[in-house]
């Protein structure tokens, strides 16, 4: 049950206009919080970071204001609700690396967090740009972490394998795939920002992962 603070913010939100929810036929109560994380979804794709609020998500899902709250608690509920969906997709992207040997898949995991990447930009501006500000000083829940943790994870479980091939020195493991996070990353944030001087980003990318597994590769 939300609290009279709770109450007094959804009645003095801002509006941008009248609120006009869809209207929609009765649903189960088990199935609300996921068409409000499909709406929140929905906005965020369509109009970005700076778009997602409580009273646009309600209106995207036919849903009044304060079930929003009550389902989420708000918009940092709805916040947390789309990274894990985010950090979900990343693990699974880059757990599904093939190649036909174990470099292969080193690079193949390079290219698809690229391609996620840079189809899914206003996700990954929430996920590693802090793109929308949290309402409460608290931080994420665990889920959250661990649900992030769990894309690194996968990275560090294809270093491992090349590194159990023979293909790459990797001594410790976590230690290169975090470097290796860290070369792709850079290169991803560069990107979408626009500030790739070269005239075929996509070609230098791959170049930047030939030199670090070069870099890796055993004698």
């Amino acid at each position: 049950m939300m609290g009279a603070m709770e109450e007094a913010r959804i009645e003095a939100a801002p509006t941008a206009g009248p609120y006009h929810p869809r209207r929609r036929s009765r649903t189960p109560s088990a199935d609300v919080e996921r068409e409000l994380v499909a709406a929140a979804e929905a906005v965020l794709v369509r109009d970005g970071p700076g778009a997602l609020t409580v009273r646009a998500v309600a209106a995207e899902a036919g849903i009044a204001l304060q079930g929003v709250y009550s389902r989420l608690g708000g918009k940092d509920g709805l916040v947390d609700a789309l990274l894990l969906v985010g950090f979900g997709r990343l693990t699974a992207t880059l757990e599904a690396a093939q190649g036909p040997d174990s470099l292969g898949r080193l690079r193949d995991c390079g290219r698809r967090y690229r391609e996620f990447s840079l189809a899914n930009p206003h996700f990954y501006a929430i996920m590693f740009e802090d793109a929308i500000p949290r309402e409460r000083e608290e931080a994420h829940p665990g889920e959250v972490t661990e649900q992030a943790a769990a894309a690194f994870t996968a990275l560090v479980r294809v270093v491992e394998f090349a590194a159990a091939s023979g293909a790459i020195s990797a001594p410790e493991p976590t230690e290169v795939a975090q470097q290796l996070w860290n070369t792709v990353h850079g290169a991803v944030a560069l990107e979408l920002k626009g500030l790739i001087l070269t005239p075929d980003p996509a070609a230098t990318y791959t170049a930047s992962l030939e030199t670090l597994i070069r870099g890796l590769a055993t004698a």
